[in-house]
């Protein structure tokens, strides 16, 4: 039997929201399934500069929001902006990584891209349409938090993550961002860095340090700010 993410259900603006720990977002009421910074094909980018990665960032990152999908059976799925890594990455991309995206879309009863800072454009031939940011209900969904927005604003853009420490030790892990009536998304490509929520950033979001949905190995884990660290200053 394979090990299934434990979803952590909770509010969201007066909706109904599910945190799942793989890094999506299920809005039951929509049907809608949320997905932040898949960054496709960021290996393959640092590899034109000379730092190279394993190129495989692109067919993983698909493996796992495939098993997202299979697990909540969206009618819609939306991506939340930095989908691509660059406007050349749909040149770069295997072929076969390719086709399984254009079938993943084809697949969905709707698709939504999300426009983000890195790909201002996402390439058309995938399908999907293509949005600056979607309205469902009370959220509104963008790319970039635009910082002090009303309640319901859904963004990506900042890859939060949170240092907990305890026993001992530390713990820093992605997360979801959130103080109830706000959230920002956790990024979810296999190759994306993360920004501390005690960050100066995320208090200008929220007006203060939010909470954090962190995403455990098989569980989401509610830690309140007051419970999170900064990252050591070198």
């Amino acid at each position: 039997m394979t090990d299934r993410p434990a979803d952590f259900a909770f509010q969201l603006a007066g909706h109904a929201a599910i945190a799942d720990a793989d890094g999506v977002l299920f809005l039951p009421g929509f049907g809608a399934l949320i997905v932040s910074d898949l960054h496709f094909e960021k290996g393959s980018s640092y590899g034109m500069g000379g730092q190279m990665l394993p190129p495989y960032d692109t067919r993983t990152t698909l493996r796992r929001l495939v098993a997202a999908i299979d697990r909540h059976e969206p009618e819609t799925v939306i991506a939340l902006g930095d989908s691509f890594h660059d406007t050349l990455a749909d040149r770069r991309m295997d072929g076969d990584d390719a086709a399984r995206l254009m079938a993943l879309v084809a697949d969905a009863g709707r698709w939504v891209w999300i426009e983000g800072n890195h790909d201002p454009a996402p390439p058309p031939q995938f399908g999907g349409e293509v949005q600056h940011m979607l309205e469902l209900g009370r959220l509104v969904l963008r790319h970039e938090p635009t910082g002090g927005a009303a309640p319901g604003e859904v963004a990506g853009h900042l890859h939060p993550v949170a240092k907990v420490r305890g026993k001992g030790r530390s713990v820093r892990a992605r997360c979801f961002a959130t103080d109830g009536s706000r959230l920002i998304m956790p990024a979810f490509g296999a190759y994306t860095g993360g920004l501390n929520i005690c960050d100066p950033a995320f208090a200008r979001c929220f007006g203060e340090s939010p909470d954090a949905l962190v995403m455990g190995r098989n569980r989401v884990i509610p830690v309140a700010a007051k419970s999170c660290v900064p990252d050591r200053r070198r």
